[in-house]
C-alpha cells in the first residue's frame, strides 16, 4: 500500500468538515496532463491507499499490457483508530493508515496506449472501486 517514507508529524489534527469547504472544486490536477484519457472525480471523498491500490491493480488489469498508468494522488494524510473495545478518553488512537482528500475536479488516473474503448472500460471499471462518482474524460 502507498505510505509516506517519512512524516514531519505523527498524527495530524482533524480537519473542520464543512459544506463550503467539502463541495468547492480543486483547482490543482484538473487536466488530463500525461495520458490521454482520465478518470475524473464528480464529488468528494477521502480516499484510503487500499482503494487506490485496489482500483490501480483493476486498470492495470483490464488496460492490458501496452497501457501506461499515472497515479496522480498520493495518499499523504494519517488517520487514526482506536482499538476494539477501548474506552473513551485516554488520547488519540494509533495511526491506521493514510488518505487523499479528493474534491471534485481532481483527475485521479490517467492511461496511455490503449484503444479508446479498452482505456474507457477499464477506467470504469477501476471508478468502481473508489468512494466516490467519477467520470472518464479525455485529452483536449
Amino acid at each position: 500500500m502507498l505510505a509516506p517514507k517519512k512524516a514531519k508529524y505523527r498524527k495530524w489534527q482533524s480537519m473542520r468538515r464543512g459544506e463550503r469547504r467539502t463541495n468547492s472544486a480543486d483547482s490543482r490536477g484538473v487536466t488530463v496532463a500525461f495520458g490521454s484519457f482520465g478518470l475524473k472525480s464528480l464529488s468528494q471523498a477521502r480516499v484510503t491507499s487500499n482503494q487506490i491500490e485496489a482500483a490501480r491493480r483493476a486498470l492495470s488489469r483490464a488496460g492490458g499490457k501496452g497501457a501506461k498508468i499515472w497515479t496522480r494522488i498520493f495518499p499523504d494524510r494519517p488517520f487514526t483508530r482506536k482499538a476494539a473495545e477501548v474506552r473513551m478518553g485516554s488520547g488519540k488512537g494509533d495511526v491506521a493508515g493514510y488518505v487523499f482528500d479528493v474534491k471534485p475536479g481532481r483527475v485521479i488516473f490517467e492511461i496511455d496506449g490503449a484503444v479508446e474503448a479498452v482505456a474507457r472500460e477499464a477506467l470504469r471499471k477501476a471508478g468502481t472501486k473508489l468512494p466516490l462518482t467519477v467520470r472518464v474524460v479525455a485529452r483536449q
